[in-house]
């Protein structure tokens, strides 16, 4: 689920907004009043989305835009003559006041960003470790030698090889050390 986190450089504001956004079926992770706790928020939490206005006592938006590590998102909620001023590039922007619909509206959407990124970070494949490394070069080196071919056509050898059989290029690696008897145990 993502983190959402409220914050305001009046509290008071930050707690009616977690308010609107719990009548509405949202959660709220945190509701605070300064750049250095958003900051300090996220860098512990897996993603979401930071809801702040222009300016707080000890940063501007921007500043708090640059720290956010991947997987969190902003909507920034400021007049509109302040988001004239701004780059909102990277960011979403809601002019104040707002309707609770078009509040709600964007916050659906950022969401469903957030989750479609969440859901191609699961998909990634995973680094290979340095064993595995090896016996994929170790594997290419050989029908390099044997066959005559370039690094980048072992490369592909092994690859298709690989999706033809349904194994992964670690295993038909392995498969293809084994059955020219080197020894891939590195």
């Amino acid at each position: 689920m993502a983190d959402i986190i409220i914050a305001f450089p009046k509290i008071e504001d930050a707690k009616n907004l977690r308010r609107i956004l719990n009548k509405n079926g949202h959660d709220v992770t945190l509701v605070c009043d300064s750049g250095a706790q958003i900051v300090s928020a996220v860098n512990s939490l897996d993603g979401g989305i930071v809801i702040c206005g222009y300016r707080f006592s000890d940063m501007h938006y921007s500043e708090i835009h640059e720290y956010l590590p991947k997987g969190f998102q902003m909507l920034l909620l400021a007049s509109p003559v302040k988001l004239a001023d701004c780059d909102v590039r990277g960011l979403m922007a809601l002019p104040m006041p707002f309707k609770v619909q078009d509040l709600m509206s964007t916050l659906e959407i950022m969401l469903s960003q957030y989750y479609r990124w969440r859901k191609k970070q699961k998909k990634k494949p995973k680094a290979r470790s340095e064993q595995d490394q090896k016996k994929i070069v170790t594997a290419k080196e050989l029908l390099m030698d044997r066959n005559h071919i370039t690094e980048e056509e072992a490369h592909h050898y092994i690859q298709k090889i690989s999706m033809d059989s349904g194994t992964n290029m670690v295993e038909t690696a392995e498969m293809i050390l084994e059955l020219n008897g080197k020894e891939w145990d590195l």
